[in-house]
């Protein structure tokens, strides 16, 4: 018969999960929310060929390989792309939902000011930190890089009026492209996230 240390010990090995095993159920947590949400999938290919959009009515997000990032482009934004050698700050509203384990996570929807992050652009390469707001609260300064994924392909403006709305994008966020709390208990967000320059 076992003795109750030897069962304890025994349980716990049962219970140990190995980072790839968390790395499975991440994905498989991706594909349940994708096929829940009835979201149809794009290759990088097609989404350049069209000019870098997705078809909002479709329900489409392209895949993008290198960072693992699921992407809609709900909208373009008004204004101009990040320039080089520039830094700017942004004012973004978000919406974070925890895909692992099913729950709204943060937002600052309800909040009085936006967050805010400064980001700059050095050839393809981004780099960002948050000043204030939710995430900052939450999370400290880093930004996660799924963050900066879109940066690459909206436009960066101020709404002037309602036919030219600023930059809105959709994101599921893997851990390894997440904030720390993501990347250290291996879970995948999702985020609907607004951008807007300051000024």
């Amino acid at each position: 018969m076992l003795s109750v240390m030897a069962l304890a010990m025994t349980v716990a090995c049962d219970n140990y999960e190995t980072y790839g095993d968390k790395k499975k159920k991440e994905r498989n947590a991706i594909a349940e929310f994708l096929a829940d949400s009835a979201i149809n999938v794009i290759q990088e290919s097609a989404f350049n060929e069209r000019g870098q959009v997705t078809d909002v009515s479709k329900n489409e997000y392209v895949y993008l390989t290198k960072s693992g990032v699921y992407m809609q482009i709900v909208r373009k934004g008004c204004g101009t792309m990040l320039e080089e050698d520039k830094r700017v700050n942004l004012l973004v509203r978000y919406t974070e939902y925890n895909i692992l384990d099913k729950y709204n996570q943060t937002s600052d929807l309800y909040q009085r000011e936006p967050d805010k992050m400064y980001v700059s652009r050095t050839g393809s390469t981004y780099t960002a930190s948050f000043v204030s707001g939710v995430m900052y609260s939450s999370y400290g300064a880093s930004v996660p890089s799924g963050w900066l994924v879109p940066l690459q392909y909206v436009r960066l403006g101020r709404q002037s009026d309602s036919a030219n709305g600023i930059a809105r994008v959709r994101l599921i966020v893997p851990h390894t492209q997440g904030h720390s709390y993501a990347s250290s208990n291996v879970y995948p967000c999702f985020y609907e996230i607004t951008y807007q320059r300051e000024k």
